[in-house]
């Protein structure tokens, strides 16, 4: 596809660009914030049938699904031997499972006798036996035993075997493939994991975890998340110390993005508001929750002041530099401001969604509901372990009632309402693609570069240039 120039400055209201922000940062910034990487990739149209039609779906679960590398789990669920986690996706369910030595097996979670699901919640057990005729295996997934063995000569050991898919391990998360072959997880993340090196997430825990079922198909959930402009009318209150026209989005390959938003400058879609500076990082301190620990284990949260000379971004990075060196035991001193403010909001195909930096780590992770018009959202939080501490294990996922709104989860503080104003939108999109005159969605050539990049590696699947050998 030819490149593009994606119009950068062509508006007045554009304000100051990424790049152009990264060179007056208080610290020089990694490569991976400097080095610009988009690519044009066409104007066309999507047809809405990719989010609303069985037909469609039912082709992710044959040819996409089975093929990637999938988020399963984090090292902390399931620590010790014999932890297990119950993870469902696309039709499957596996039992992820801690083994004596400390791998991971990801066993299918389904008796060979009569279907029956060994297991519905996670737990720590050294055999799974099922609870209808008490077919038995060990947690290695080698079969163990049976009532009436006489009645199933027919049966080996090696044709009881438990079904596995593929595990493989980075930054803390724990991955699975169910059809073994293809690219290694390292090639399927590339260049994701040389940027994190800096961001350690494997020296995370999860501190918060919650969950909801969305009125709409995962993949209209996960764009959702996919660009900042929707913050002008979807989130106003975040607009005095958020960049949204500012923000860089770049692409690797088939399946890797970012999207790059400042925070701690005013948007350009406020225009010349007269306001101090201060404004600004009160503002920020007010609505940006993934600070507010920071601010509170400091005292006052609103202790943060602008000297003279310096801009609220500086400002906000001095303190976060100095508060997270004090809290976490590493030193932050070479730390951007970027990376201790910004959203910097990664993308692994299909449904994974890490944010980088050193500030507390919101991941996103979307699955497919029963029907193509819903879907399961989850929010993680993730905070570094202080050094030299033990990494503790995670908190459990709090599951959300379909009456529950976001703001339900306390412990999401103001995040709770952000992600609640987004899914305000969400099922009246579901509606308005079932209603659609044209029958097409129209996405923007540089702002929506992120979901343009999905949809076509998702072709990529559904056609068998990847994936499956046809």
């Amino acid at each position: 596809m030819a490149e593009r120039d994606p119009g950068l400055n062509e508006e007045k209201d554009r304000g100051i660009s990424w790049t152009d922000l990264m060179a007056i940062d208080s610290r020089p910034a990694p490569a991976s914030l400097t080095e610009e990487s988009y690519e044009y990739r066409g104007s066309d149209p999507l047809p809405v049938t990719r989010y609303i039609s069985s037909e469609f779906a039912q082709l992710e679960r044959e040819r996409m699904w089975p093929h990637v590398w999938q988020f399963a789990a984090r090292e902390e669920d399931i620590p010790d031997a014999g932890d297990y986690t119950v993870f469902e996706n696309a039709g499957r369910s596996w039992l992820v499972t801690r083994q004596e030595d400390g791998s991971v097996r990801a066993l299918h979670n389904v008796c060979l006798h009569r279907g029956r699901k060994l297991r519905t919640e996670d737990g720590n057990a050294d055999t799974f036996t099922c609870p209808f005729h008490g077919f038995s295996w060990n947690s290695d997934g080698s079969f163990r035993t049976m009532p009436c063995s006489w009645d199933f000569k027919h049966l080996s050991q090696e044709k009881l075997q438990l079904p596995e898919a593929e595990v493989a391990h980075w930054g803390g998360y724990i991955f699975l493939r169910e059809e073994k072959g293809g690219p290694s997880l390292e090639e399927f993340l590339a260049p994701l994991p040389e940027h994190f090196k800096r961001w350690r997430h494997e020296e995370c825990t999860t501190v918060i975890w919650v969950a909801k079922e969305v009125q709409a198909n995962w993949k209209v959930t996960a764009e959702a998340f996919m660009e900042a402009w929707h913050t002008v009318v979807t989130h106003p209150q975040l607009l005095p110390f958020t960049g949204d026209s500012n923000a860089a989005y770049w692409t690797w390959g088939d399946n890797i993005n970012v999207n790059l938003v400042p925070f701690g400058i005013v948007s350009p879609h406020l225009g010349n508001t007269g306001k101090p500076e201060q404004w600004i990082v009160d503002e920020f301190v007010k609505f940006n929750g993934r600070s507010a620990d920071n601010y509170e284990n400091a005292g006052d949260p609103f202790a943060v002041q602008v000297p003279e000379g310096k801009t609220a971004r500086e400002a906000l990075g001095d303190a976060m530099r100095k508060g997270y060196t004090e809290q976490t035991g590493y030193d932050h001193d070479d730390a951007t401001d970027a990376e201790l403010l910004d959203g910097l909001v990664y993308n692994v195909f299909p449904n994974f969604s890490p944010w980088g930096g050193f500030m507390p780590n919101v991941v996103y992770r979307w699955r497919p509901g029963k029907t193509p018009d819903t879907c399961l959202m989850e929010v993680r939080i993730l905070a570094r372990v202080k050094k030299g501490e033990p990494i503790p294990r995670s908190v459990p996922m709090h599951l959300l009632g379909p009456d529950e709104l976001w703001t339900a989860a306390e412990e999401l503080g103001v995040l709770g309402s952000v992600f609640e104003q987004d899914m305000a939108n969400l099922p009246f999109v579901q509606e308005g693609l079932h209603a659609s005159k044209t029958g097409e969605v129209q996405l923007g050539d540089y702002q929506e570069i992120r979901i343009r990049q999905f949809h076509q590696t998702l072709d990529k699947y559904i056609s068998g240039e990847l994936g499956a050998e046809r």
